[in-house]
């Protein structure tokens, strides 16, 4: 098939928009990008700081769409209860849907409701059910505060920021950058899809290797995630060893 040249019109309109980039770039002063990563680093030292206390705990993810009465978000509310009067702290993004739902049951039980919540021009506020809040101007310092404070990862359904901050953690699992946790996925009828398509094309055409999709377990009930939370570290021990101590501390 023959390619389409683009037209002289196009070609200029191409020109000026390169251009009008390149003076864009050429107005910033030396320190500016300099002092961009000292916000960076001030941001990622304070959030560290003020997680450091906070053990254990346990993430919840999951859409900010979801409206107070849906299941998704009646199921949140009774499981960040749970898991609060169990003694864990509770960190969810710190916005609405399945974040309200995660801080609201948290902030109902024995032990800390934590909202991580992030900047955005749209969609993100932060909800009233937190008793320690903390607010992110960069995405990546967010998801590895998430990875560093917790001790399980629960996915309830979202979207796309669902199944970044999913797979991120099982990247970090996968490839041994941290140590192995607990990650579950509530509603198996939601996620069902999403790891048969895992095991037949991702495994099946060895992208990942076999047994990594088992790094996730599918558990539909509150009762039962809390129960699969204890299970595991009643295995190997609620405190890191050395060497994931170790791994850590390279996250």
């Amino acid at each position: 098939m023959a390619v389409k040249e683009p037209s002289e019109k196009a070609r200029t309109q191409l020109k000026h928009a390169a251009r009008a980039v390149g003076r864009s770039a050429l107005d910033l002063t030396p320190g500016q990008e300099s002092w961009r990563a000292l916000q960076m680093m001030s941001e990622f030292v304070y959030a560290t700081e003020k997680l450091r206390p906070v053990k254990p705990a346990v993430s919840i993810f999951g859409s900010a769409r979801i409206q107070p009465g849906h299941r998704w978000y009646e199921r949140t509310v009774e499981l960040a209860r749970l898991l609060s009067d169990a003694g864990f702290s509770v960190i969810s993004g710190g916005g609405p849907g399945i974040m309200q739902a995660a801080n609201q049951g948290a902030f109902a039980g024995e032990s800390l409701s934590i909202g991580l919540n992030i900047q955005l021009p749209h969609e993100q506020h932060g909800n009233a059910w937190q008793d320690m809040g903390i607010s992110f101007k960069y995405f990546f310092n967010r998801k590895l505060a998430f990875i560093r404070s917790s001790m399980a990862l629960v996915c309830m359904p979202g979207g796309f920021g669902t199944l970044d901050e999913l797979c991120e953690a099982l990247t970090l699992v996968q490839t041994g950058k941290t140590r192995r946790i607990p990650i579950i996925l509530c509603d198996g009828a939601f996620w069902g899809g999403l790891l048969e398509w895992m095991r037949r094309e991702l495994e099946g055409n060895r992208l990942i290797s076999p047994g990594d999709v088992d790094l996730m377990q599918v558990i539909d009930e509150p009762q039962a995630v809390v129960d699969a939370i204890f299970d595991a570290y009643e295995r190997e021990g609620f405190a890191p060893s050395q060497e994931e101590r170790a791994l850590m501390f390279n996250v």
